[in-house]
């Protein structure tokens, strides 16, 4: 079937990331014990991740469960956005800008209540492709079959229309098992030769 859409993950794709060790550094830096941020605080990311909570939300709860003042919150989280945001893979949203209009584009993250403003404001992501599927405004995260089903009914495509690329391997598995084409990220010069051999393919 004839591939009409390329859909892309965020973190670890079109952001370049590092590993989320904002909680170990502060941890030291506020006096808590080595993992207190990451134990009283996973409830409250898992819950960030589908969108069950508010930014208001994590903010108080890490107040009241750290005891922490509410500049002490804000500089965490300030320091937890940069992690998150990374820097950008020009290359890559370059290349994805430049499929459009011959092909349908879209984003699907995993993601935090609050990203899709800071990644717009900082990357200008939305601007970039045709749909966005944030698990935190959708209320499912990869890899549930449902977000699968969700992201192709959005861009209106089936899912053998469909090329994902994601930087873990258990995304990329369950995408092809759903019926996708997937493609893993390790590095964007590898990216764009997968996806350019997938797409040119088409036109022989």
């Amino acid at each position: 079937m004839v591939i009409r859409a390329v859909v892309f993950d965020v973190g670890g794709v079109l952001e370049f990331t590092e590993p989320m060790d904002f909680d170990r550094r502060w941890e030291e830096t506020l006096g808590l014990g080595d993992g207190a941020i990451g134990a009283t605080m996973a409830d409250v990311w898992a819950a960030g991740e589908i969108g069950t909570v508010t930014e208001a939300q994590v903010h108080a709860a890490m107040r009241d469960r750290l005891g922490l003042t509410v500049d002490q919150v804000e500089a965490v989280m300030a320091d937890m956005w940069k992690q998150y945001l990374g820097k950008p893979n020009t290359d890559l949203i370059a290349y994805a800008r430049a499929l459009r209009p011959r092909f349908r584009t879209g984003i699907l993250s995993n993601s935090f209540v609050g990203a899709r403003e800071r990644e717009q404001a900082a990357y200008g992501l939305t601007d970039l492709v045709d749909d966005c599927v944030y698990s935190h405004e959708v209320g499912l995260s990869k890899p549930d079959p449902a977000l699968w089903e969700l992201t192709c009914r959005r861009l209106d495509v089936a899912p053998q229309e469909v090329v994902f690329v994601d930087d873990l391997p258990l995304s990329v598995t369950a995408a092809r098992a759903y019926g996708m084409g997937a493609v893993l990220f390790e590095t964007t010069a590898q990216v764009i030769a997968e996806l350019d051999a997938l797409l040119d393919r088409q036109a022989e």
